[in-house]
């Protein structure tokens, strides 16, 4: 056991965990004032929740020993047996425990990310079975193919090195379906929904941004070469999206706005997510420039076009960056820090792969999310009737008020 990586890999777990309350306040700014305190609701109780699956049994699904097909983990370390203060392979030089409570972090934020897509309509008790649903049977499953000890896309040579297509894509994914079958909230089609706080999205994506550090560089599991790498490339990326949005959006609309500037950088650390570890800090650079161009494009042109109600823009930030920043690893990867070349660097096997995990992902994702949010309406009801979305979530759902006054 290292003193100094376990020093590391724990404060990079209290940084991802500061991320779960920035999305609730980028979100929470985003919503309508009488909905606002559902989404920070939303995001605190998927903490607990989240927490208490993980151990369980999530993170025995996700990281335990392998069943034998590289599909998913056993039971073994369920409610933590075998789980202790001494490393294991997993961890390299850190306890087990502190590698356990690390990708706890990530497994809460990833299905906090999906809070966005589906926000101001769903009923907090179906809320609650959705999540608990969707972790064990997409995040976990996905987690372990790709990160777990014989997991198949592993084995095969995919790469993600903090988790654009764990976390990012198949919550984005997941979350853009989820939308699409909830339908479209009351009014949209008659009035623009306006964010109600913008200081309170800058305030969370400030925190999101400086929780990124550690949900990235922290997934090198050592205080090292590859995490300050991590750390550099990570904050180019965002820089670079984040720049470009702003001037997208002032040559199309003559002004640039706090909003732009503050979604283009979160697309630009989605991107780098999976590739932080593996390109070098220049190539950051256009992986952090195509994020924000693409992530632009999705939620000012493709989204009004194809119509969805992705409310908070969860597929159009989170799914598009991140399906992006997968195939950067295919194109940028270097072989000092990931074994192997990319696309631009001679290497001509990784790209393919990359493609087929994405593919594999999304589709798995989708198939998985339409069947849990089928049994969910089943048996609850997904959706608040009209009369609750219109008088708000915050009164309906939990009786309560951010403000004095809702409308």
């Amino acid at each position: 056991m290292n003193a100094g990586d376990t020093t590391w890999i724990m404060v990079c777990a209290v940084l991802v965990f500061i991320m779960t309350p920035g999305v609730a306040l980028f979100y929470g700014g985003l919503a309508r004032r009488k909905n606002v305190l559902s989404i920070l609701m939303q995001c605190f109780v998927i903490m607990c929740l989240v927490t208490i699956q993980w151990v369980l049994a999530g993170y025995s699904l996700a990281f335990g020993p392998d069943t034998g097909w590289g599909v998913i983990g056993g039971l073994q370390w369920a409610g933590l047996r075998g789980v202790g203060m001494e490393p294991h392979d997993y961890a390299g030089t850190v306890p087990h425990y502190v590698f356990m409570i690390f990708q706890l972090q990530f497994a809460i934020i990833t299905a906090a990310i999906m809070v966005g897509a589906f926000a101001e309509r769903m009923k907090f008790s179906a809320f609650l079975a959705l999540i608990l649903l969707w972790t064990t049977f997409v995040y976990d499953p996905i987690a372990h193919w790709v990160w777990g000890n014989g997991g198949w896309l592993g084995q095969m040579g995919a790469l993600d090195f903090a988790g654009g297509i764990v976390v990012h894509v198949s919550s984005g994914v997941s979350a853009l379906l989820i939308a699409v079958m909830i339908g479209r909230r009351v009014g949209l089609d008659k009035t623009a929904f306006a964010p109600h706080n913008l200081s309170f999205t800058v305030l969370g994506g400030a925190l999101l941004w400086f929780g990124w550090f550690g949900f990235n560089a922290g997934s090198a599991l050592a205080a090292d070469g590859v995490a300050a790498n991590a750390f550099v490339t990570t904050m180019i990326a965002a820089a670079a999206s984040g720049l470009i949005w702003m001037f997208i959006e002032w040559k199309h609309h003559g002004v640039p706005t706090i909003l732009g500037v503050v979604t283009g950088a979160i697309g630009g650390l989605v991107a780098i997510t999976p590739a932080c570890g593996l390109v070098t800090p220049m190539a950051a650079i256009p992986v952090g420039l195509c994020s924000g161009a693409l992530c632009y494009w999705a939620i000012t042109i493709l989204k009004p076009r194809l119509g969805y109600d992705d409310s908070l823009d969860v597929f159009g930030l989170h799914g598009m960056a991140g399906i992006w920043g997968t195939v950067a690893v295919g194109l940028f990867a270097v072989e000092s820090l990931a074994g192997t070349n990319g696309f631009f660097y001679g290497g001509a096997q990784l790209l393919p792969i990359q493609l087929i995990y994405m593919a594999v992902c999304i589709v798995y994702a989708l198939a998985a999310t339409w069947i849990i949010v089928r049994v969910v309406d089943s048996v609850i009801g997904i959706r608040v009737s009209r009369e609750d979305e219109i008088v708000g979530l915050d009164l309906t759902q939990h009786q309560e008020g951010a403000y004095t006054t809702l409308e």
